[in-house]
């Protein structure tokens, strides 16, 4: 049967019908959905884990009881995987285990852009890379083939367009396979002895993943001209194959770690020009060069942002104009063919949309109070970095997952009265249990006078409302542990540990100026649930009585989307509205009612 689905959704599927029993992830875009598409099969246990290390570490337990195991996350998660990754590599596996990690060329809802291919070959780990929905689905399934046969943990590298892009899947039928736990101190408990002893087994892995390499059906070759050569893997196969159509020849690979020697030789040797098409770095190209073979790729497509096929038409187009690249009539009328406009022009002009914090969010009330008391805010990775943007323009920095805390430690260490009496970390729940409590940990064992505000939403929201470990639910929605923040504070070394909620501003701000004011380490808790989770009940939505009035602009200081001028008086839109009334505390003449 066949299926029109999303990548993820497809890769989900891929882990069904290969057996997999056990999945523990973190959501990270775009690597979500996998999860919470496999939750929706009975046969797979699958659960949220705090963060992508305890994911990774989970599966890998799953994996030695005798059960095909599965994580996943976005590729900044697997910074924070990287230790136990590192590891499995040496002691290999029982079962199959196979980790997702999906890369955000481009930066749609990332801080930085990373290359994990990196990661595959510092660890010495195989990594395949589907193009399109059908290889998600039948890449996972060889996954485990490889992970089993070859005793080794196997990355599946996803990115935001294949993740994200539907394409037609063949369904199959789950298979699965078990095997017995043995034990094996000898294999599995990595002191320095033991590990010595394993090194020279991962080596010999590779030179054994690297002969697979060479006549593994992911790894294809397509002939069609002489003319032009094109290495290249993902989302990139596609776009070349849209541009050049059957103008050009193409090694698609499909393991990317390791990459093979012959087969590369064999396809250069068909072709008289080669090029490489790789988003981000040039591993493939600087792979191919080592092989004292000329090929380019770098010099002409960019290193930064995910590519188009306008971008690679271009590249290649550019070539033939400058005359760097002689190529026939066919190849040039293909390169000349503008597969999708540049630009669209409409006869309305689109205003600017600028990110904003949704109507009603309960981290509006806690930032505007924030910035009245001129708050240094220190911030963190959530849907509350928009904290940092107009008109409130409240963070002034934001790293990592957790790092908000452990940087207004450093920071008051510094400084110390100069910034302790102004300075406040903030963190949401989620990110809190992600990795933020070992910040806390850090300032209650080497107690610096440092303010901690964590923003309680009650919800992971950045990602789309997954659950976590302080919202009492699991993935499916049932009732699962609830760890209380206020005892867990306490019980960190925290004595003055306080909870707001962040709609009634007066309340804010006396508790701020409180704990700024005291000289030891202290916790805020911002409590009130997302406005957008659908058992929030909402007040009716405000409306401004234009006769109280005076168009003073009060109201517009926390950037609430629902309220606009319009001559020159406050206008609610009520569809937005959940009637929260923080605006309703800022205006003189009270003239929302």
């Amino acid at each position: 049967m066949k299926e029109l689905m999303l990548g993820n959704k497809a890769l989900a599927r891929g882990l069904y019908e290969a057996g997999v029993c056990f999945v523990s992830s973190y959501p990270g875009t775009p690597s979500t959905e996998i999860t919470e598409e496999s939750a929706k099969f009975d046969e797979i246990y699958c659960e949220w884990a705090p963060n992508e290390k305890v994911a990774m570490e989970s599966a890998f337990g799953a994996s030695l009881a005798g059960k095909r195991a599965f994580c996943a996350q976005k590729h900044v998660g697997l910074n924070v995987a990287a230790d136990p990754l590192f590891t499995m590599s040496y002691t290999g596996v029982n079962a199959g285990l196979v980790i997702v990690v999906a890369d955000d060329a481009g930066m749609h809802s990332s801080q930085n852009e990373q290359d994990s291919r990196h990661y595959a070959i510092a660890a010495k780990v195989p990594m395949l890379e589907p193009s399109d929905s059908a290889e998600a689905l039948n890449f996972a399934k060889i996954a485990y083939e490889i992970s089993e046969k070859f005793d080794t943990p196997v990355i599946i590298k996803m990115c935001t367009r294949v993740a994200h892009s539907q394409s037609v899947v063949e369904i199959g039928e789950r298979v699965v396979p078990t095997k017995n736990y043995e034990k094996n101190i000898a294999k599995y408990v990595m002191m320095p002895g033991n590990a010595k002893k394993r090194h020279p087994i991962v080596e010999e892995r590779t030179k054994n993943l690297k002969i697979y390499a060479e006549t593994t059906p992911l790894n294809k070759i397509e002939i069609f001209s002489d003319e032009i050569g094109i290495i290249t893997s993902s989302t990139s196969y596609q776009y070349v194959k849209e541009v050049f159509g059957e103008n050009a020849s193409v090694l698609k690979l499909g393991m990317v770690n390791p990459l093979p020697d012959d087969l590369i030789k064999n396809f250069a040797s068909k072709v008289k020009k080669l090029y490489v098409v790789e988003e981000l770095d040039e591993i493939i190209e600087n792979h191919v060069k080592s092989l004292g073979i000329a090929v380019e790729g770098s010099k002409i497509l960019p290193r930064i942002d995910e590519f188009s096929q306008n971008i690679i038409r271009n590249a290649f187009e550019n070539l033939v104009v400058s005359g760097q690249l002689s190529v026939n009539s066919e190849i040039s009328n293909s390169l000349k063919k503008s597969l999708i406009p540049d630009h669209f022009s409409l006869n309305t002009e689109v205003p600017n949309r600028p990110p904003v914090m949704c109507a009603g969010c309960p981290h509006r009330g806690l930032f505007y109070t924030l910035k009245k008391n001129k708050c240094t805010v220190l911030g963190d990775i959530g849907c509350y970095t928009l904290g940092a943007v107009p008109p409130l323009s409240t963070i002034e920095m934001t790293l990592c997952m957790g790092a908000s805390i452990g940087a207004t430690h450093g920071f008051n260490k510094i400084l110390g009265k100069n910034s302790e009496n102004k300075t406040v970390a903030v963190i949401g729940d989620s990110t809190f249990m992600h990795s933020g409590m070992t910040g806390l940990a850090n300032v209650a064992y080497n107690q610096s006078n440092s303010t901690i505000i964590i923003l309680d939403n009650s919800i992971t929201g950045m990602t789309g409302h997954q659950q976590n470990p302080t919202t009492g639910f699991n993935i499916k929605g049932d009732p699962a542990g609830k760890i209380n923040l206020e005892e867990l504070c306490r019980a960190m070394g925290i004595n003055r540990v306080k909870v707001v909620d962040p709609y009634n501003l007066k309340q804010c701000d006396e508790v701020l100026k409180e704990e700024l004011k005291i000289s030891e380490p202290s916790v805020i808790i911002s409590r009130r649930p997302c406005a957008l989770l659908k058992y929030v009940k909402h007040n009716p939505p405000l409306k401004v009585n234009p006769d109280k009035c005076i168009g003073c602009k009060s109201c517009m200081k926390i950037g609430c989307p629902a309220i606009s001028i319009k001559n020159g008086k406050a206008v609610v839109d009520s569809t937005q509205c959940v009637g929260c009334n923080v605006c309703s505390q800022l205006c003189p003449k009270k003239a929302f009612e």
